[in-house]
């Protein structure tokens, strides 16, 4: 039974995946701790599987895990916590920006007691304009967000106890909240500075689109970090926003037509004018209103798929075939 499994999910990475291999079984060639090495091809189209299991030919300790297609990072993330035995889980990139130099910097942290350690990549090797910027503003809002201040959540490399990540049900773009998830059932966090290199081969995989993922996957942390256990504690606050000014507003307009008979029928000119002025009152609330439903609804529906998934017991992924190293 190995004491660490790394996982590393890989999607395209033909010119990276044999480097890859060879800086993490040298880095772990060198530790006193027995490992095993996780590949998961989330659906590589560019034979990159083919060269991952030249690689576990190579290499002793390798085993890869083979999607039927793209399922995303999230569940090859997933797939490679309910495959690893080792106690310790450690996760990267395999695009060589993360470096496997660096695990025993994750260990080390990891031996004063936490249970989760995050890699910063303090000294990022990217465009500020298109990368670190709007990253920077991510780190932001997502510790600001959740209560769990780090400087860089998108770093996939960390390291975790198994017990810690076994507890969570990965959905969506949730990868990048594990340390947010990990504090709810009481995980002690910690940070390291490590290196960060720019890419050499291939393209990165994430686009502006992913921005608006992750905003939305954030706002569904938000809410099982806060109110998963009573969500009427979040709606009735929007209802009381709402309902209350509401009900005032129609107690006055109840008082006024009883008093002043404003709505009678002999001051239809008032009522035609009072219409044009409601119009432009009453839109924007609708609107508002119309937004939170839409939200509303959003939150309910994340509630209601993780039943689905969980009490089924079905997966995020569907694996087409398994390789492990000869040795």
């Amino acid at each position: 039974m190995p004491d660490i499994s790394i996982v590393v999910p890989v999607y395209n990475e033909l010119e990276n995946v044999a480097l890859l291999c060879e800086k993490i079984s040298s880095a772990t060639s060198k530790l006193k701790e027995t490992s095993e090495i996780i590949l998961i091809d989330d659906g590589s189209k560019d034979g990159t599987w083919e060269k991952m299991k030249e690689c576990a030919n190579t290499y002793p300790n390798f085993r890869l895990i083979r999607f039927r297609r793209n399922f995303g990072q999230t569940a090859a993330m997933a797939a490679g916590f309910k495959s690893a035995l080792g106690n310790i889980i450690i996760t990267l990139d395999a695009d060589l920006q993360n470096d496997p130099a660096d695990i025993p910097k994750l260990l080390e942290k990891m031996a004063e007691g936490y249970d989760v350690v995050s890699g910063w990549r303090k000294y990022r090797k990217d465009p500020f304009i298109s990368r670190k910027l709007p990253s920077i503003m991510a780190n932001a809002l997502i510790s600001k967000t959740t209560g769990v201040a780090l400087h860089d959540y998108g770093c996939t490399l960390k390291a975790y106890r198994k017990e810690v990540v076994s507890n969570l049900h990965l959905y969506g773009e949730m990868h990048r909240f594990i340390p947010a998830l990990a504090s709810w059932v009481g995980a002690d966090l910690a940070e390291v500075p490590v290196d960060h290199h720019a890419r050499q081969f291939g393209t990165s995989k994430y686009g502006i689109s992913r921005t608006f993922r992750v905003i939305l996957d954030l706002m569904t942390v938000k809410f099982l970090l806060r109110y998963s256990t009573h969500p009427i504690q979040m709606f009735g606050k929007f209802g009381m926003f709402f309902g209350i000014p509401g009900f005032l507003m129609l107690l006055v307009m109840i008082i006024s037509n009883l008093m002043f008979n404003i709505f009678g029928m002999e001051s239809m000119a008032g009522i035609v004018e009072l219409s044009k002025r409601s119009f432009w009152v009453i839109t924007p609330f609708m609107l508002l209103l119309f937004g939170m439903q839409f939200i509303s609804m959003g939150l309910l529906a994340e509630i209601q798929i993780r039943t689905y998934h969980e009490s089924q017991d079905k997966p995020i992924y569907v694996i087409r075939e398994t390789f492990d190293s000869e040795g």
